[in-house]
């Protein structure tokens, strides 16, 4: 792999922060997009921000600034706004971080979570049929529910309100199984299928090294925070109120009631495609202090 070079959209993201470093590390020249403006001298490292229309980026001023490895962390449907730009710098290969939210949002009651697993399908459907109209490899990763550096936001958000309340609520026993992935865990995978080129065109899901249930899950971050576990159990009805309550508020406009039922669903998936070509071998979800935001 003689050219070093590779493009980074969403470099600014939880993922990317983890990435950017281990690309450096292993002798990669990055090119770093971000909506915002980014001023770092690190070394290997050129930051580039994006304009608001896609057609104001343009492509290499010369054959010698050409990059044929892209990785993309920032929101897949945004993706193909991208291709002709992608198609001017020459990609060959390029890695794409979608979500397993394709599957688990699919069937929602939630509109808005509906619409979220179909902007995820189409992007992808739409990267695969680019990808055999140009001949430029592609590789989507799907993570579960990422977490790390207290940037995340699932992980975050009941962080904040177990410290805002003291307990947490939950519906019902909180049986559903779940399998926390870390971003570090994501960023490894992402370098691996950058660079194992024997491996081309298909998806790998990424969950994490242990799977346990939501209430487990809740209890962890209990111990991770000093504190012993304290949770509540509250009606579905009581739920549904408080959310519809919450997102009056800007900051929780994101929120459904359908997050609070899922609670006692399984959303577990097998990574041992990942293992096998990727080598990725994430961590049981065991959150530390630098995991949780200040």
């Amino acid at each position: 792999m003689g050219n070093k070079k590779v493009g980074v959209f969403g470099a600014t993201s939880l993922v990317g922060r983890c990435l950017l470093p281990l690309l450096v590390k292993s002798g990669w020249n990055v090119k770093a997009y971000s909506r915002r403006e980014v001023n770092s001298t690190d070394p290997g490292i050129q930051w580039v921000q994006i304009p608001k229309s896609p057609d104001d980026l343009h492509g290499p001023a010369c054959e010698s600034d050409q990059i044929s490895f892209w990785i993309s962390l920032a929101p897949i449907w945004i993706l193909p706004d991208y291709f002709p730009m992608l198609v001017k710098y020459g990609a060959r290969r390029i890695v794409v971080v979608s979500s397993t939210s394709i599957f688990t949002k699919s069937h929602s009651g939630s509109a808005e979570e509906k619409s979220t697993a179909l902007k995820l399908s189409t992007a992808e459907t739409r990267l695969e049929q680019w990808s055999a109209e140009t001949g430029i490899e592609w590789i989507v990763l799907r993570p579960t529910l990422i977490y790390g550096r207290g940037m995340d936001k699932n992980i975050t958000e009941i962080v904040q309100m177990i410290r805002r309340l003291g307990f947490f609520p939950l519906l019902g026993k909180g049986s559903g199984l779940r399998q926390p992935v870390h971003a570090e865990d994501v960023a490894l995978a992402c370098l691996s299928a950058l660079e194992k080129t024997d491996v081309a065109n298909r998806a790998y899901n990424l969950s994490g090294g242990e799977t346990l249930s939501y209430r487990e899950m809740i209890n962890c971050l209990f111990t991770a925070l000093g504190r012993r576990p304290r949770l509540i159990h509250v009606p579905l009805g009581f739920f549904r109120l408080a959310v519809a309550m919450l997102r009056l508020f800007p900051r929780y406009r994101h929120l459904t009631s359908q997050m609070a039922e899922r609670m006692n669903t399984d959303l577990v998936f097998d990574h041992d495609d990942a293992g096998r070509d990727l080598n990725f071998q994430p961590r049981p979800f065991q959150p530390g202090p630098e995991d949780l935001p200040e």
